[in-house]
């Protein structure tokens, strides 16, 4: 399979993941569980057992195959479970995520990388790799900021000599920052994101 084949073979699945997203969310607006951040709520708590894994399980794809923005999900997070707990799944799913895009790129090298992420990305960051010290620490800082292209430098990070345990340290120790900034922010504009979906 040619990498525009398979580009073309990932974007349809992003596109045909997002209109699935569309319907179940039509449904659930027609059903009133958007009528407020309570009903929401209430509607999650009535699945205490299955909501958290499906969560974590959607966080987990989103990583490995973006469906929508990282910050929609991230906001899902917030909104459905609350600040703490939501913060807690969005951060399990997203290091979940993280560790298996670089497995993923560790086994099937470049031609893999070129099909996960565009051409424009690769070539922007290709020169990181070329010491290995340096691609470490701007890894490190990358992954701090919530800016950062992450999926993208996962998969890069897995065409360096960086060893899993270090991958590993350096996802779980600096995530935390970047997925407590977005849920700091979305927690103090869950209303207003509310108010607008009405």
């Amino acid at each position: 399979m040619s990498i525009t084949t398979s580009r073309r073979l990932m974007h349809l699945i992003s596109i045909s993941g997002f209109l699935a997203l569309i319907f179940i969310a039509i449904y659930f607006y027609q059903t009133g569980v958007f009528d407020s951040l309570q009903s929401l709520q209430e509607f999650v708590g009535q699945a205490v057992f299955w909501a958290p894994f499906l969560f974590i399980l959607i966080q987990i794809l989103q990583v490995v195959i973006p469906i929508l923005p990282g910050g929609i999900s991230l906001a899902a997070g917030v909104l459905l479970f609350g600040p703490l707990i939501g913060f807690l799944y969005n951060y399990i799913g997203i290091c979940i995520g993280s560790l298996i895009l670089f497995w993923l790129g560790r086994q099937y090298g470049k031609p893999l990388v070129l099909r996960l992420i565009n051409g424009k990305t690769y070539y922007k960051y290709i020169h990181w790799l070329d010491n290995q010290k340096r691609f470490d620490r701007l890894f490190t800082v990358a992954i701090f900021l919530p800016i950062a292209p992450d999926d993208a430098l996962c998969l890069m990070a897995s065409l360096t000599k960086i060893s899993l345990k270090k991958f590993t340290w350096i996802i779980l120790l600096a995530k935390p920052v970047s997925v407590f900034l977005y849920s700091f922010i979305l927690i103090y504009g869950s209303e207003q994101i509310f108010q607008f979906l009405r």
